[in-house]
């Protein structure tokens, strides 16, 4: 599995690229431009992400932008819904407005910091990730 993780912040960059590295390659982006170009460059490669961890409140472009920009992308590319990246909002912001403008822009799930292992692995398995 390739896995993105787009985080402003070190220490929650590190602890999930920690955890999640035992199930995948782990890319790290700091800020929403960075995570566009990484999406278009991993497709260019031939090689796509499975999953992207995304944070909501990053510089330069925050996440429900960059889950647009990533949406309009593979509509662009002429990629199904079923093959499209499975995304996981991750952020501090819990309320009613950002988990719905997530919802509606086209993310799978929605992670609240600080994050729960053992909640990321059942939504990773619900999303048909092969996770222990």
């Amino acid at each position: 599995m390739r896995i993105l993780i787009a985080e402003d912040d070190f220490a929650s960059r590190k602890f999930l690229s920690k955890f999640l590295s035992s199930y995948g390659e782990c890319d790290m982006t700091i800020d929403g431009a960075e995570t566009i170009e990484a999406f278009s460059l991993a497709h260019e490669e031939g090689i796509p992400y499975d999953l992207v961890c995304l944070d909501i409140m990053m510089p330069k472009m925050d996440g429900i932008k960059v889950l647009e920009t990533i949406r309009k992308l593979e509509q662009e590319k002429g990629i199904d819904e079923k093959n499209m990246v499975k995304i996981i909002m991750t952020t501090a912001l819990n309320d009613v407005k950002n988990v719905f403008d997530s919802f509606e822009t086209g993310c799978q799930a929605y992670a609240s910091k600080p994050i729960n292992t053992q909640k990321l692995i059942k939504v990773m398995k619900k999303l048909g990730f092969p996770v222990d």
